[in-house]
């Protein structure tokens, strides 16, 4: 639509009652007759991308739908954590969903839906652009099946779509998780700055999905043990399943924790046994230069009477002494597997196994 049209930043999806198709393009004048009518089931979904745009949604929310205006503000601004708020004909809420092509752990961003259910229709709010709302909009447009369930089941088709967008992050996550400890294990070598700044990044983007998760939780748990009359009791098993799949998504964030502070153990853990390697090399090395810097004294002291300090092959005798101390002292060490040692197991970094 045109921006100089009255309700450019609104759609209005209308399916009238034992209508074969989901009809478009309805006004915003047109609401208040079409709300009268219960067996209508209307879906007005706001996009509030233009600032300008935000007093026509303002007036739109309390002059057309009547919501509490303390809902409206919450509504129109951004950054909320997601609650449900109860009112005698409909209730409000808010939830998060994650950005589209944004699923890698340092880019990991939620963007929020607000939205309201009455008895015969849904409104959603949102600045940023939602894959799962455009997922519902062709469904309704191909088929009135979501609508002609009624309102509750069209408003579970979106959250059902914003819960299943939450997969390809955890699998991301679940596979940056496999890929860093493989690597903390290996015998790669590399930066020591930059895989903890993995890490941490990593525990930020477990610690946000767990936060975001926990939240919405609540709010679906309240959607779907019958505390809202707006959705019908027939209704409730198919939110309960959306409940379930984000308990799912809530409880893979709480494993991921455990592997991430499991990761930053590895993480020094590999440190520390390297620099024991590099310590135990120093003191192999001191254990052997220092009987050698001992005869190298003893027979730099310049004293006239010396054994074999005027020796023909004196000099030659000092080297090979000192050879041969070498070589026995490099024997002893790699005997008691100090040196020259390899590990006795390699560790199994295949997940399956």
């Amino acid at each position: 639509m045109a921006n100089n049209e009255p309700n450019h930043f609104a759609e209005i999806f209308l399916y009238r009652n034992g209508a074969d198709k989901v009809e478009e393009g309805s006004s915003i004048d047109d609401l208040p007759k079409l709300l009268a009518d219960e067996t209508n089931v209307i879906w007005v979904d706001i996009r509030g991308e233009n600032e300008d745009d935000l007093p026509a949604i303002k007036d739109l929310l309390l002059n057309v739908f009547n919501f509490h205006y303390l809902t409206v503000e919450d509504c129109i601004e951004t950054r909320n954590a997601p609650k449900i708020e109860a009112f005698p004909d409909y209730f409000y809420f808010i939830v998060h969903g994650v950005k589209p092509d944004e699923y890698s752990p340092a880019k990991f961003q939620t963007r929020e839906l607000d939205g309201y259910l009455g008895k015969n229709f849904v409104v959603t709010f949102h600045i940023e652009r939602f894959r799962s709302i455009k997922n519902v909009k062709q469904q309704v447009r191909s088929s009135p099946f979501a609508c002609q369930r009624g309102a509750a089941y069209l408003l579970h088709q979106v959250l059902d779509n914003v819960v299943d967008n939450y997969m390809p992050l955890v699998d991301h996550l679940d596979v940056a998780i496999n890929e860093l400890e493989e690597l903390l294990l290996s015998s790669k070598r590399r930066r020591d700055g930059r895989t903890l700044q993995e890490i941490m990044d990593l525990r930020r983007s477990v610690a946000r999905l767990k936060r975001i998760s926990s939240r919405q939780l609540e709010v679906l748990y309240r959607m779907s043990h019958g505390e809202f009359p707006q959705i019908p009791e027939n209704i409730l098993p198919f939110f309960r399943d959306v409940h379930d799949h984000l308990r799912r998504i809530s409880d893979l964030a709480e494993g991921y924790r455990d592997l991430v502070a499991g990761l930053f153990e590895i993480h020094f853990t590999v440190i520390a046994t390297r620099t024991n390697d590099v310590m135990k090399t120093l003191a192999v090395v001191s254990a052997i230069i220092l009987p050698l810097t001992l005869i190298a004294g003893i027979y730099g002291m310049n004293f006239e009477n010396m054994p074999e300090l005027h020796s023909r092959y004196g000099y030659y005798i000092t080297l090979g002494a000192m050879a041969f101390l070498t070589v026995v002292l490099l024997i002893y060490f790699w005997r008691r597997g100090w040196i020259f040692s390899r590990d006795e197991a390699a560790i199994d970094t295949d997940p399956e196994q």
